[in-house]
């Protein structure tokens, strides 16, 4: 072997072992409805970057909670706005790092096919025992499922079937075991090539409730963790965008 071919091994391997030097690990707290398209996310984050992001999937309201207490979390992957700009007041989030990655949709869905007609009519017919939804003081999609019944007159009238899950993961696990015979998840948990992939169901129209922005932001914990800006950058990244359109979320204007 030449001194110049040995050189140039020596140099790669150089500065292979510099990139995972490098390389670090970041803490990510994810609303329940983002857990299928961002552990595709991280997947391919890793790949990209040589970083990874170690991710804790449940509830903004019960995350936000917390971080207030002391929790490790570097980066917040919210399911509304509202939660990610309180952080940035109350100074436990990095000022001006806060951006809305997707915008949520919400399904009235059944594991049994047929059973939600396509313009949800089964809510006001009222053939059923149990509607779930997740708590809708701790899951922005409970609330907009309570917007929802709210501007169609139902709220009232079916209050007292509600079964409330702690997230909208509890919730899918509810409606899918039959212990509710349908409720309010979110259209990312069911959906499979661009439809609803088992059962049945309707997807609300956007004007029977308030948008649901999903804002993600950098905590003061992860503010010198390149692995967490790094991740936050690839949020905002054609083969992330891709992802997150995949799993039936509308891309924010900005993007």
């Amino acid at each position: 072997m030449s001194f110049i071919a040995l050189n140039r091994i020596i140099l790669a391997l150089s500065l292979l072992s510099s990139a995972f030097a490098q390389a670090e690990t970041t803490l990510v707290a994810v609303a329940a409805n983002f857990t299928k398209p961002m552990t595709e996310i991280a997947e391919a984050f890793e790949k990209a970057s040589g970083h990874s992001a170690k991710l804790s999937f449940g509830s903004s309201g019960k995350f936000v909670a917390q971080f207030e207490n002391g929790a490790p979390f570097e980066v917040f992957l919210s399911a509304d706005d509202k939660s990610p700009l309180k952080l940035e007041q109350s100074g436990l989030a990095v000022a001006g790092s806060r951006f809305t990655y997707a915008i949520g949709k919400l399904v009235l869905w059944s594991g049994n096919p047929g059973y939600v007609d396509e313009q949800g009519k089964i809510l006001s017919k009222g053939d059923f025992k149990h509607l779930a939804l997740a708590d809708p003081k701790l899951a922005p999609y409970g609330a907009a499922a309570v917007e929802v019944l709210k501007n169609q007159g139902l709220l009232e009238k079916l209050q007292a079937l509600f079964v409330q899950g702690e997230n909208i993961a509890q919730t899918h696990q509810f409606i899918s075991t039959g212990n509710a015979e349908l409720g309010f998840v979110a259209l990312s948990q069911v959906i499979e090539n661009g439809k609803i992939g088992s059962g049945s169901g309707w997807i609300v129209p956007e004007n029977l409730h308030s948008p649901i922005l999903q804002d993600a932001v950098l905590l003061k914990t992860g503010a010198e963790n390149p692995a967490a800006q790094a991740l936050l950058a690839f949020l905002k990244s054609p083969p992330a965008l891709v992802i997150i359109e995949k799993y039936g979320y509308a891309l924010p204007a900005t993007n």
